[in-house]
């Protein structure tokens, strides 16, 4: 007489008790379970967030620390759909739009990405050229070296990054790693030289009636959430989890990792708003490289040079990663491949740096106005970022390319609310900002007033 069989039951609960054991056991060290995450914190940070986060903590003290909170949860919960699409789906996002909406819409998305990426690039090229303007007289002592053509080395070094290695991804990962490191050492001492109230400090992670209504600077603080919540480097993510070589089983590792970045990225914001706040009270920061001059009589020259350091970090790690994302998404969007190891993502990721290098030269040597630039790709983004973001949020509710693991309620109650938040922030560029710099560019015309980098960091921070 053969053995009585199992339960049915007992065999299923057996099943999911082993799932279960698997997944509480990590397979990899620690180091190896995130990484895209830490390249979106990269992306994120850049000369913009560093501004708009100093402007506002310098304006309105430690008060607003609660939206950088909001800001960054928004951005996780975009972060975690595109983790979460990359792992689940297989394919990259252009694939999957192509599949079942048509070449059209990827080709669309693709374009406006990279329309953005290469317009403001020349931000971060004005980023790293302010954190070595600081120290020009003792680079101009270098025969035939002036500070405004750093940014030529950078722009040289950076495509040789990109062409010159075979495993592409791996080594941005570790070289966004170095990078997030020295943020966050060089801000986090630099807070410590700040010395802020600590009550003061903790009241600002609750919102007041007077901190939402009373805001003394509501571009600096729009341009604060605009510079956090970025749904291009969220929609990005699904590349990156799938450049690191992660299918459905890494799931939870991209869910850690995607959580781990919007929460560094949260903390180097609030430590530049709060040092802003305790050493640069009521000061006027009109660019990066006020933030940098105004530290110095706080904390001496090695605080200054910390910041600076810091500076470098943020501009350089945006100036590589905001390309690449500029580049890979049109590449896929046109069907033209999305791997590190397919010509045409670096192809474009090329074509990104050489024009922000070259709208960096000639703002800084030929006093060139990249108002009507900002203003261009200002109207892409109001169609662009909405578009992005619907996009990703529609393919991760999609059972048949998520099967179980499409968006719940609650993370579809949360991406829906962010969802709104991003066509408020379009409304407002189309309405307000959009309009604002066209009045600007047609006053340096009628006054014939010639615009410098200063001017032009200083309007970064509204795109």
């Amino acid at each position: 007489m053969p053995p009585p069989s199992k339960p049915r039951a007992l065999d299923s609960m057996s099943d999911r008790n082993q799932e279960a054991t698997n997944a509480q056991t990590p397979s990899r060290p620690w180091y190896m379970r995130i990484g895209p995450g830490i390249i979106t914190a990269c992306v994120v940070i850049g000369p913009g967030s560093i501004l708009s986060s100093s402007k506002v903590g310098a304006t309105n003290g430690f008060a607003l620390s609660w939206v950088v909170v909001l800001a960054v949860g928004f951005m996780m919960v975009y972060m975690m759909l595109g983790a979460r699409l990359g792992v689940a789906a297989g394919q990259s996002p252009a694939t999957l739009l192509t599949d079942r909406v048509g070449r059209w819409l990827a080709a669309l998305i693709g374009i406006g990405v990279f329309f953005i990426s290469a317009a403001f690039q020349f931000g971060n090229n004005i980023g790293v050229h302010s954190a070595f303007k600081e120290y020009e007289p003792y680079i101009t002592k270098i025969p035939l070296m002036q500070v405004d053509y750093v940014v030529l080395l950078f722009n040289a070094l950076a495509i040789l990054f990109v062409f010159g290695f075979k495993n592409l991804y791996r080594a941005l990962e570790r070289l966004m790693m170095v990078f997030v490191g020295m943020m966050l050492l060089s801000f986090a001492i630099n807070l410590l030289f700040a010395k802020p109230d600590p009550v003061e400090f903790l009241a600002g992670f609750v919102p007041t009636l007077s901190s939402v209504f009373a805001l003394d600077d509501r571009f600096s603080v729009l341009a604060l959430v605009a510079t956090t919540f970025v749904i291009t480097a969220a929609y990005n993510q699904a590349y990156l989890v799938q450049q690191k070589g992660w299918g459905k089983e890494d799931l939870r590792d991209g869910l850690i990792d995607a959580r781990v970045g919007s929460v560094i990225m949260g903390l180097i914001t609030i430590m530049l708003m709060s040092t802003a706040g305790a050493a640069l009270r009521g000061q006027d920061l009109a660019n990066v490289s006020d933030v940098a001059s105004g530290l110095r009589p706080a904390f001496g020259e090695w605080g200054h040079s910390l910041f600076c350091l810091g500076l470098f970090s943020a501009a350089y790690s945006s100036f590589i990663v905001n390309s690449m994302i500029g580049g890979f998404i049109l590449a896929d969007g046109l069907g033209l491949g999305s791997k590190p190891s397919d010509f045409g993502p670096k192809a474009f990721t090329t074509v990104v740096l050489l024009t922000g290098m070259v709208v960096a030269l000639l703002v800084l040597k030929a006093k060139f106005n990249p108002v009507p630039a900002i203003v261009a790709a200002q109207a892409v983004t109001v169609i662009a970022a909405p578009l992005v973001a619907g996009a990703l949020w529609w393919l991760t509710n999609r059972a048949d390319i998520m099967g179980a693991d499409r968006n719940s309620r609650t993370v579809n109650a949360l991406a829906g609310i962010g969802f709104l938040l991003l066509l408020a922030m379009a409304a407002y560029t189309a309405c307000v900002s959009i309009p604002a710099n066209v009045k600007k560019l047609r006053e340096s015309r009628t006054q014939s007033l010639a615009p410098t980098s200063h001017f032009v960091v200083r309007d970064l921070r509204h795109a």
